[in-house]
């Protein structure tokens, strides 16, 4: 039970960044297991439709960054402090999700007879262990692997050998292995449906943005893609990881994986404000930088159910109905 849980919450915490849609002044969310976390400015909510067709709930208020730490309001470094948060509200809305779906497993096997489990949620110290895990295997497999063979490559080929390409070749295989594993990842039942749930999300968020009363019947209508979303936001930082790393002036492997690790801050906050701007300026030469990001949405989003569009519209109430509560104002983009 643990090993399959494990492996389940992994593959789901390595979509965080390409499923998150991280704003502060606006309405936008994530698609976690069987349900979506919508989130308002000061509020968010999350909607999980259990095994028995119930949809539960988990709202909080939630206090903004830049309000508590006037220094995250400061181009760049909002961007750090605005993702950061939405990652770590990500976290904890993947968590409630995960165990809700424990919940269903443990009443499916109370009803065949099977033993339950002893817990009724997910253990503390698999979900650090299972973070702790996606963490290394991010920068094992977009910072490592790239590298030694884009290194290896420049020690075997004269065409490659200069220290500009080979930070290029770098950046073109860690692309490729991005989209190899997306779309590898693509292929499990559990993430095609969360891709499912993120395009109800998308198309919620825009049903919101309209103006239009919120039901299933107006979200239909819309696409699934968004310009605030996580994947067209990763893709962004690969284009300016590319454009960055190529200029190092190291020629040592490790020093050159040091400064990479050290640069992927800047190269954070530089692409949250292009995808911010962009999102403003749909029209402007700058936003054509987030095309492949929804080119690519064609992949991590789905057309979703009505009942699945139902529970991003419940969520996204959830959300609203706390912030109204706190005296917020919502804004639309």
């Amino acid at each position: 039970m643990y090993l399959k849980s494990f492996l389940r919450l992994s593959a789901h915490i390595q979509m965080l960044p390409v499923l998150e849609s991280g704003e502060e002044t606006l309405v936008g969310g994530q698609a976690v297991m069987e349900g979506v976390m919508m989130r308002a400015p000061h509020s968010y909510c999350v909607a999980v439709r259990k095994a028995s067709g119930e949809i539960v709930t988990e709202e909080c208020p939630l206090e903004r960054l830049s309000e508590k730490r006037p220094i995250f309001k400061l181009p760049v470094l909002r961007g750090l402090g605005t993702l950061g948060q939405a990652m770590a509200l990500g976290f904890r809305a993947l968590r409630f999700s995960a165990n809700n779906a424990l919940d269903d497993a443990r009443l499916a096997d109370e009803k065949s007879g099977k033993a339950p489990p002893p817990e009724k949620q997910m253990p503390s110290w698999l979900l650090w262990v299972n973070l702790a895990f996606s963490l290394g295997f991010f920068l094992f497999l977009y910072k490592v692997v790239p590298l030694y063979l884009a290194t290896e490559l420049g020690k075997h080929f004269q065409a490659v050998g200069s220290n500009l390409a080979v930070n290029l070749v770098d950046g073109v295989i860690r692309l490729i292995l991005f989209l190899a594993f997306l779309t590898l990842i693509s292929r499990m039942k559990d993430i095609h449906r969360v891709f499912q749930y993120h395009g109800a999300e998308h198309k919620v968020v825009f049903n919101y943005e309209s103006g239009k009363p919120l039901s299933v019947q107006n979200a239909q209508q819309f696409v699934t893609w968004h310009p605030r979303c996580g994947t067209s936001f990763l893709i962004v930082v690969m284009i300016m990881s590319l454009a960055v790393y190529a200029f190092l002036p190291f020629h040592d492997f490790l020093p050159r994986l040091l400064a990479r690790i050290a640069l992927l801050p800047l190269i954070v906050g530089l692409s949250y404000e292009i995808v911010r701007y962009a999102a403003r300026k749909r029209a402007s030469l700058l936003a054509t930088i987030t095309t492949p990001g929804l080119w690519l949405q064609r992949v991590t989003t789905q057309p979703p159910s009505d009942e699945q569009t139902a529970v991003a519209i419940h969520a996204l109430e959830g959300a609203m109905a706390l912030e109204a509560r706190q005296g917020g104002e919502l804004v639309i983009a």
